[in-house]
């Protein structure tokens, strides 16, 4: 099968490689000996090699590419990023001193390495200043290298509330506060909105567990963003908080410490979906090398065995879980990167096959983008990745991420470092 295109647009042929993507989960064998030919950004052709390669050839002026033996994905998606971040710390406060100009090259460096990574699609849930739209702006116009971007604006927050000390989020009171807060990031931009609704990790004058809007202050915020067509994801950790928000539309929780079996039943039911972020606590590490203080290390590291037991009962209750790192995609961890060891972590709880599922298909159709992304199809954006070994086998296949495609254009090959400067 094949989709439109015209003689102008540059053809791609990719062979020699085994082709799968998130519809394993539902008993789609993977395409072994395919080719697949991408005709300007978009797929036109995916099968057995043979077929495909006739029909490109076919249409004229063609570039082959040997993949030698890969396994080839869809580009992967992290649902939770901050090309901002500034935590406690002394290399926060080094990003919170940066300007204007200093930000936006240390931003854009974290968009281009993101994309070498694998990551070719990331939904930005707080960032400095706008920041964000014009790195989205820039990335759109092929001004620098980097993932697709989904963004919330600026995070929005009860005054004092958590992360009001930076300027990735606005302070807001009252439901007319709230609405007012939704439009705002809206006028600017904004795929999606982004509300604190208790206390974290991050912030010293609370707790995880501190409620800190109102039910007509979350009322208004999720009201608001749905009538102009924008999901909502909520910063939350405690059941309590989160049954309420769910109960009012709430459609993502981001982090979600402290669960119950009974409020990760009623978000199934309800179809709120889980960016668990696991790797925020247990990443001494990474806060290592930040100096972040230690009683933020403390309250983070001690959430440990709770996060992860939330995460079990979203599993058990069949919450939609997603890929979100919270550590900046691109940073090195552990071996690999940061949304890489995520992935890793919640394979070993849901298997490589639903894994694949987390980190692709699952965070497209959260998003809205599943006519263009999440599955190797004719017609959809060519977002590809290639590794040697094998994902579904073991999704530590994807620490060797060694070619990348976004919109039909390679970002990275290993064998000529020339198209990753």
């Amino acid at each position: 099968m094949s989709a439109a295109y015209s003689p102008e647009q540059p053809s791609v042929l990719l062979g020699n490689c085994t082709v799968l993507d998130a519809r394993v989960v539902d008993g789609m064998a993977p395409v072994t000996g395919a080719g697949v030919w991408v005709r300007g950004d978009r797929i036109a052709a995916v099968g057995p090699y043979a077929e495909v390669a006739e029909q490109a050839r076919a249409a004229g002026r063609l570039t082959e590419v040997d993949l030698d033996g890969a396994y080839v994905t869809p580009g992967l998606v992290n649902m939770h990023t901050h090309f901002s971040l500034s935590l406690p710390g002394s290399a926060g406060d080094d990003v919170k001193g940066m300007g204007a100009y200093d930000l936006a090259h240390y931003m854009a460096d974290g968009a281009r390495r993101t994309l070498h990574t694998g990551v070719t699609t990331v939904r930005c849930v707080a960032e400095k200043d706008h920041a964000d739209f014009a790195l989205r702006r820039a990335i759109n116009a092929g001004r620098v290298p980097g993932p697709r971007i989904y963004t919330a604006g600026r995070a929005l927050v009860c005054t004092g509330g958590h992360g009001h000390e930076g300027n990735d989020t606005l302070e807001c009171d009252g439901p007319v506060g709230f609405r007012q807060g939704v439009r705002s990031q809206i006028k600017a931009g904004a795929d999606l909105i982004k509300v604190m609704i208790s206390g974290g990790i991050a912030g010293e004058h609370e707790s995880i567990h501190t409620p800190q809007l109102f039910a007509d202050e979350m009322t208004a915020a999720i009201e608001t963003a749905h009538a102009w067509g924008r999901r909502v994801t909520a910063h939350a950790g405690p059941a309590d908080v989160i049954a309420a928000a769910v109960e009012l539309g709430l459609d993502c929780v981001e982090h979600g410490y402290q669960l119950t079996p009974q409020v990760a039943a009623r978000m199934a039911e309800r179809g709120t979906a889980l960016v668990p972020t696991l790797l925020v606590t247990r990443c001494k590490e990474f806060f290592d090398e930040l100096g972040v203080p230690e009683w933020m290390q403390c309250r983070s590291l001690g959430a440990g065995p709770r996060h992860l037991e939330s995460f079990e009962m979203a599993i058990a209750a069949g919450v939609e879980v997603l890929l979100g790192s919270d550590v900046p995609p691109f940073w090195e961890f552990e071996g690999t990167t940061a949304s890489i060891r995520e992935l890793e972590y919640m394979s070993e709880r849901i298997g490589a096959a639903r894994a694949i599922h987390a980190g692709t298909l699952g965070p497209i159709r959260w998003l809205g983008a599943e006519s263009d992304l999440g599955t190797v199809e004719v017609g959809k954006l060519a977002d590809l990745i290639a590794t040697d070994a094998d994902p579904l086998a073991d999704t530590s296949a994807f620490r060797d991420v060694r070619w990348v495609m976004k919109g039909g254009q390679i970002a990275r090959d290993d064998r000529n470092q020339e198209e990753t400067r």
